[in-house]
Formats: C-alpha cells, sequence, structure tokens
C-alpha cells in the first residue's frame, strides 16, 4: 500500500506529486546555460516556490551539490561544504607543522603551507594580527584550487541555495572565486529570492555577460491543483473541484505549502495510506477549517504577529483607537493585521483594495489614509526585523504592501494570535 507521507511530500521531493508542465520551457534553459560551460544559472523566485525540486528534478541528485549561504562568513566556508558532500579526502596533520608563526585548533591538512579543515571541523588560528590575514587570505586561495581540481570538468553542478545569506562583505569574494571557477571549468546555480537575484551581480559586476537568469513565479491555482488531483488519485480519494479549489486558494502559489495542505486532508479523513474505502474531500466548511488549523501549526509566526499588532513605541499621544463590526477596538496596526488575514487570500495589496477592507471592519470613522501608510511602512520593518529576512515589502512609492512568504499569509489567516 502507498502512504500518504510518500505522496504529499512537503518537505522532500514529491515522486508521485512532481507537476512540471508550466516548468518545461525553463528545464531546457537551464539545460542549455549548463550546457554552454561559462555561464552562472541564476534561479530566482519567493520563498517555497519549488526552486530547489525544479534544479533536484532537471539534473538529478546524484550530480547535485547542494549548498545553503546561510551562516556562511567567509568563501572557505561555502567551499568546505562541498567538499564534505563530495567527499574529498583531507588527512590530518600535527598543529606543529604550522612551526611557530601559529597554531590551529582541529583536524586539517598543510598542502603549500595552506591550512584546509577536515570535514566541518572548525579552524582557530592564534597568531599576529598580520599572520593571521595572511593565513586566512591563502587559506581561501587554497581552497578555491581544491574545487576546481576536485569538480572542474566532471558532471557535478553546484548549487548554491539561498546565495542572499552570504553575509554582504563576504558575497563579492565568493563571487570572484566563483568566476575563476567558472572559467575552469566548474558548472554553478545560484538560488535568492526575487529581491535579491542580482546580489551575485552586483557583487562582481565581471560576471555580467556571464550570467543565465532564471526567473520563478509563484505558482497559479490551475497548477496547484493538479497536486491535488495526482496525489488523490493515487490514494483512491475522490474529491469535490471547489474542495480542492480552496485549497489552491489557500496555498497561496506555493507548492510545498499545498502539499501540507493535501496531507493534511488525508490525515482530517482518516486516510494513511491506499485501502481501497472510497472516502472523499467534500466541500464542507467544517472539514476544510480542520483542514487549514492542522497545517498551521507547520509554521509559527505568533511572536511576529504580536510585535506587528503592538506597532512601534509611540512618542507623546497615544494612537486612535477604532471600533469594529466584529465587537471589539484596536488601533491601526491592529486592523492592518486583520485586513491582511480576511478572504480572499492575497499576497499583493495596493492600497485602495486594501484600504477597502480596513474600512469594512470599521464601525464609525476609519483611520486617515496616512495612518493607514505608515502602519504598513512600520509594520513592514517590524517583520522584517524581526525575522531577519524579508518577509514582507512596503512599496512607499506604489503604496504596495507584499508579502513575499505565503506561510506568513497563512498564518495570518488561520492562526489564533490573528484573532482579535
Amino acid at each position: 500500500m502507498t502512504r500518504a507521507t510518500q505522496v504529499f511530500t512537503p518537505g522532500s521531493f514529491p515522486t508521485h506529486t512532481f507537476v512540471d508542465d508550466h516548468l518545461r520551457d525553463k528545464n531546457q534553459q537551464l539545460m542549455d546555460a549548463l550546457d554552454t560551460g561559462s555561464m552562472l544559472v541564476s534561479i530566482s523566485g519567493p520563498s517555497k516556490s519549488g526552486k530547489t525540486v525544479f534544479v533536484e528534478q532537471c539534473l538529478g541528485r546524484q550530480n547535485l551539490i547542494q549548498v545553503t549561504g546561510a551562516g556562511v562568513t567567509r568563501p572557505e566556508e561555502l567551499w568546505l561544504k562541498v567538499f564534505d558532500i563530495v567527499g574529498t579526502p583531507i588527512p590530518q596533520y600535527s598543529s606543529s607543522t604550522l612551526g611557530t608563526g601559529g597554531k590551529t585548533n582541529g583536524s586539517g591538512q598543510l598542502e603549500g603551507g595552506i591550512v584546509l579543515a577536515k570535514g566541518k571541523a572548525s579552524i582557530s588560528v592564534e597568531s599576529s594580527h598580520s599572520e593571521s590575514e595572511t593565513l586566512s587570505s591563502s587559506y581561501a586561495i587554497d581552497c578555491l584550487q581544491l574545487l576546481i581540481r576536485e569538480v572542474a570538468k566532471t558532471d557535478f553542478v553546484i548549487f548554491i541555495d539561498d546565495f542572499h545569506y552570504i553575509k554582504k562583505e563576504t558575497q563579492q569574494e565568493v563571487a570572484r572565486q566563483i568566476k575563476e571557477a567558472i572559467r575552469q571549468g566548474v558548472k554553478f546555480i545560484c538560488a535568492s529570492v526575487p529581491y535579491h537575484a542580482d546580489d551575485v551581480i552586483r557583487s562582481n559586476p565581471d560576471l555580467r555577460g556571464r550570467v543565465f537568469s532564471i526567473d520563478f513565479q509563484y505558482w497559479g491555482k490551475e497548477v496547484l491543483q493538479k497536486i491535488a488531483y495526482k496525489g488523490f488519485a493515487e490514494l483512491g480519494i475522490s474529491y469535490q473541484d471547489s474542495a480542492v479549489d480552496f485549497l489552491a486558494s489557500e496555498a497561496a502559489g506555493s507548492p510545498q505549502l499545498m502539499q501540507y495542505l493535501c496531507l493534511n486532508s488525508c490525515y482530517e479523513l482518516g486516510v494513511r495510506e491506499s485501502d481501497g474505502r472510497g472516502v472523499e474531500l467534500v466541500n464542507d466548511r467544517s472539514l476544510l477549517h480542520k483542514i487549514c488549523k492542522r497545517t498551521v501549526l507547520s509554521t509559527d509566526y505568533g511572536s511576529i504577529v504580536e510585535k506587528m499588532k503592538e506597532g512601534p513605541k509611540t512618542r507623546g499621544s497615544d494612537r486612535l483607537i477604532y471600533n469594529t463590526t466584529n465587537g471589539w477596538s484596536g488601533d491601526v496596526y491592529r486592523l492592518l493585521v486583520k485586513a491582511l488575514s480576511l478572504d480572499p487570500p492575497t499576497l499583493t495589496f495596493r492600497y485602495g483594495p486594501l484600504n477597502e477592507r480596513i474600512v469594512g471592519i470599521c464601525q464609525g470613522s476609519p483611520p486617515s489614509g496616512s495612518s493607514i501608510t505608515g502602519a504598513c511602512d512600520h509594520s513592514a520593518r517590524i517583520v522584517n526585523d524581526s525575522a531577519l529576512d524579508r518577509i514582507v515589502e512596503w512599496d512607499g512609492e506604489s503604496d504596495v504592501f507584499d508579502i513575499r512568504d505565503p506561510y506568513f499569509l497563512f498564518f495570518l489567516r488561520w492562526s489564533d494570535v490573528t484573532d482579535s
């Protein structure tokens, strides 16, 4: 029997429910760009939009060396992740090999006077300031040469996910080394979110003309629905089209979130494996809400939303309080959070429709336009500072509030935190 967790796989590659009809052109573009042998492929797309699954499907996991930019403060830390995956043997050495100039803590290798770390071991160098700088610089150069020796002109492709998480001061050197490695025959793919799509080029303008960009967008409802159609058929679950349409709307363009919703649909229906019982997913409000309430437990933005509702600290007079049609009262920040959570689920809000939502909540006079736009500006800063990431954005010139993480929108809509 096939298990539901094998069919709907939000945390791994969806073997049974992979949908790529809308990605075939991008697949060919990726393969052509890599075939040139002299291009860095830059893939940009919103969070949870399927970038990683796309690359895995195109290239196969056996040829992919996937590393992340998260936590990388020096280029060599990135390449050490590659060596760990490839299995590059780096023998141990005695710290005395360094001589009197300094010493290291951890395992490593002395190759041409340069220290290389073994696997994920950390290296700390105790020496004078100038000696430390010289060692660090030589170390990075040696890691680059070892990378070229191990990976160049092979079938391997280095996939740097979340390139934008690499510290800004480090991106420039990483980009310079990527350019040199490409020249020597190493293949690279870098993935990032849209508003950081050009980070790798800005880090090294010499890469212009050597970068092929592939842009992802959030998935349309009709494509997300195919995940449900394929998976439910595999498990013997029948469905009403309107119920699947509801799930696709709540997924807000994210295939990963759609996988979660479908898996939790199976759980709520009591289907954990295909057993031929002929269960049906119907458009029942109570059932669909249970599915969403179960799914929202997979993410938690509770503390961030609370800060968003509180707004920035007041200076001087207290904020105006507004009565709502639901019987509660709150300031403009609380109204904004509630307005973002209303039907229909929307990731991008222009001022007009957002204002209409807020006016619809209020009983009596609503906040002024400048109060609403000010709340959008402050809220975006609060959310991003708290999350240490840009998961929302306020475009003050166009008056657009954009939610960049579908999970954040889903949390706003289905968590008890947003109930006022």
